[in-house]
């Protein structure tokens, strides 16, 4: 039997504007969503602002610096004006500082890593709570290199540490809006072939993020606070 259509979502991205954001938008639209998309100069993001013209009134692009309290307050005043609520919030942005060694890790990296991968997410869920629906869900970019049952070696420090205090945040927020039945899980996309992953990586970010939309469809109340695979595998902590 053919599968029914999805129903269109409502849905944020933030860190739109290139590689796996990105791509989540083009997906979602052609899913159906309306999508409110969001990065740090919309007027530099050539390649949202294509997609704009291509999607007229279900794709709107706004201005977001994930660091920064006052822009996640703004960017809660502005919502209202393109959509009327958000059934599904992913919080993509992120920062790596590659080329990290032990004895060498500047306390800048490390504050900033922690302010935009583990407060930022969080800070952002909590100042969008009210425009969540009830019964919607929060999918936190995270990744293995957070986990910390799975350290191999010192790597990218700054990043493990922060994404470590993310998968935190995402049990936090799983356990804050679980009365509202908003369902909160970490998402590990793969070693993906962005500007992050590298020319390297193994998949891309076509197939991670049509990964990760499978598994968000299928998360339901009872998967809140869990951390997955690009393909719904539980990861260890």
């Amino acid at each position: 039997m053919p599968t029914a259509p999805r129903t269109p979502r409502r849905s944020l991205v933030t860190g739109a504007n290139r590689g796996l954001g990105l791509e989540f938008v083009r997906q979602l639209l052609a899913h159906g969503d309306h999508v409110v998309a969001t990065c740090r100069h919309p007027a530099r993001a050539n390649a949202l602002n294509r997609l704009v013209g291509e999607h007229p009134g279900r794709l709107h692009v706004l201005p977001l610096d994930l660091a920064d309290a006052r822009s996640h307050a703004e960017l809660a005043r502005e919502l209202p004006l393109v959509i009327d609520g958000l059934d599904l919030l992913i919080n993509n942005a992120g920062v790596l500082h590659s080329g990290e060694r032990f004895g060498h890790v500047p306390p800048a990296q490390l504050d900033d890593s922690l302010r935009t991968n583990a407060s930022g997410p969080f800070l952002l869920t909590q100042a969008l709570a009210t425009h969540l629906a009830d019964g919607g869900k929060v999918a936190n970019l995270s990744s293995v290199l957070g986990s910390i049952g799975s350290v191999e070696g010192f790597h990218t420090p700054s990043y493990a540490m922060s994404k470590a205090a993310q998968n935190m945040a995402t049990a936090l927020l799983a356990r804050a809006l679980h009365e509202r039945s908003i369902a909160v899980v970490a998402l590990h996309p793969g070693w993906v072939q962005t500007d992050m992953g590298g020319s390297g990586a193994q998949i891309s970010a076509e197939s991670s993020v049509r990964g990760l939309l499978q598994t968000i469809d299928g998360v339901r109340l009872a998967d809140t606070g869990r951390f997955l695979d690009w393909q719904g595998t539980p990861l260890p902590w």
